[in-house]
């Protein structure tokens, strides 16, 4: 089972462990040698222990999807991955360079250094976002100047979204993740399909690279977060007046809350950079207050002002209403296998008839309301990454593309409110779960599939195992 800490000399899959480059609060990161691959290497391997945010397991699965998919001179080469079920880990080529985070200590810079550096970073996302990724944690610790050409690489696809795969962090949390000085308003809200969301970031780090000062502070709490939908920050030219007019420009177009204000464009945004006297000046490129509280307070308050909505955004999302969306929800223990077994048996039904339907497999780990929990097995393994893998390997005797697959451990303290918030959140089309024949059990502990019947926004299957065959039998309930 996946260990967190691999002494120097170990083999694993012929790459021969180094030494710890990195330590981080999600990751561990080794230097690595492998005799087919000559270029040198860094081994990122997540860090699974107790109590561990489960968004540290997803957000690796993300990048292990993303990475793969990825090419040119703007991000790391992908070299290698391993899976859950024996050591979870990602191979990739160590870029020559440094990251913007050892800048830290230098700001404020010069303008124009920062233009030169925003410049690129700009291309990449061009680059990025051409190949169907949001990058959505743009920071300074995530952006490396490769030696000697000075190019920007940009790193960490844990929070990404790939426009062609599942979404994973969207569709199993619901508070919103990123680094907060970074996010976007619509992060905030939820929202991950712009790819603008990027250039806002970058907004943040010019401003806080040509000020020494961050334009939002560092909120902690989500309503610090949401302020600035409606808070405009200082104008960067009130903290340091040697910054051009038309710096100040680029950089308040890239911090506007509304994603329409903002460059259209990554490419566009590089382009104003590199060309600054072609830079249209409005009355933003010259202020040096703050917007007037009255209007400030207006677009607070007022309901024709911007609001980021995740529900249009959806509804406008032709990706997501293209193809049905079934979840099937399993009990992974083994006094329920033959069950377990039946829903198989149905859920390969369904998609057979439905080609372009995308699977979620959901699993409950219910946890404690008041005592502690036990996120170890006996033998100090995670329970959540058991639960996955044993997930992926019921999905995988289905045969589907891996794209149309997705598996979900659901930690909550009542399994029926975690799989219905589950498919409220997804826009879920059809749930497919198990029923047992037990009438002391539903009778003590109460039923989640009448629960999912009763509540459920859309179509349900529940399977039963028959008490006098050796079959299962179903019975579908649709709910307007």
């Amino acid at each position: 089972m996946a260990k967190m800490d691999l002494a120097p000399g170990t083999v694993l899959d012929g790459f021969t462990i180094g030494r710890v480059v990195h330590k981080g609060g999600m990751a561990i990161f080794y230097d690595v040698t492998h005799p087919d691959h000559a270029i040198p290497m860094l081994m990122k391997v997540p860090i699974l222990r107790e109590g561990e945010d489960p968004a540290t397991i997803v957000g690796f699965e993300m990048e292990q999807m993303i990475l793969p998919r990825l090419s040119g001179r703007h991000v790391p080469r992908y070299i290698a991955k391993g899976d859950f079920a024996r050591q979870p880990y990602l191979v990739y080529e160590r870029v020559p360079g440094d990251t913007l985070y050892k800048r830290l200590d230098t700001l404020p810079l010069p303008p124009l250094e920062v233009a030169a550096i925003a410049a690129k970073v700009a291309t990449a996302l061009h680059d990025l976002h051409g190949q169907h990724v949001i990058h959505l944690d743009i920071k300074p610790s995530n952006i490396i100047l490769r030696d000697p050409d000075g190019e920007a690489v940009l790193i960490d696809y844990g929070l990404s979204h790939h426009v062609q795969l599942p979404d994973l962090m969207d569709e199993e949390f619901r508070l919103p993740y990123g680094t907060a000085p970074y996010m976007a308003p619509e992060q905030v809200y939820g929202i991950r399909s712009d790819p603008r969301s990027d250039l806002f970031a970058l907004g943040v780090l010019m401003y806080f690279f040509t000020t020494g000062v961050r334009p939002f502070g560092d909120p902690q709490r989500l309503k610090g977060l949401q302020r600035r939908v409606w808070w405009d920050p200082v104008p960067p030219r009130r903290l340091q007046p040697a910054i051009p007019p038309w710096l100040q420009e680029i950089i308040l177009r890239c911090l506007a809350p509304n994603p329409a204000h903002r460059h259209p464009t990554a490419a566009q945004l590089a382009f104003d950079l590199t060309h600054p006297e072609q830079v249209t000046l409005t009355p933003r490129a010259s202020k040096l207050e703050r917007d007037p509280w009255g209007m400030r307070m207006k677009r607070r308050f007022n309901p024709d002002s911007f609001r980021p909505d995740r529900a249009r955004v959806k509804q406008l999302d032709a990706r997501i209403n293209a193809a049905p969306i079934v979840v099937a929800a399993i009990d992974l223990s083994d006094s329920h296998r033959d069950l377990t077994d039946a829903v198989r048996v149905t859920v390969a039904r369904i998609l057979a008839t439905l080609p372009d339907a995308r699977l979620a497999c959901l699993n409950v780990q219910k946890i404690n309301l008041i005592t502690p929990d036990d996120h170890l097995d006996a033998d100090g393994h995670s329970i959540h990454v058991q639960r996955l893998v044993a997930l992926k390997d019921w999905a995988r005797t289905l045969n589907i593309a891996e794209d149309r697959v997705t598996c979900h451990v659901l930690e909550a303290v009542d399994a029926g409110g975690a799989i219905l918030d589950y498919v409220r959140s997804n826009t879920v089309d059809h749930v497919v779960l198990g029923a047992t024949t037990s009438t002391r059990l539903r009778n003590i502990l109460g039923s989640v599939a009448t629960e999912i019947v009763q509540k459920a926004p859309c179509t349900v299957t529940v399977v039963r195992k028959s008490r006098a065959q050796d079959t299962a039998a179903a019975a579908s309930v649709h709910l307007a």
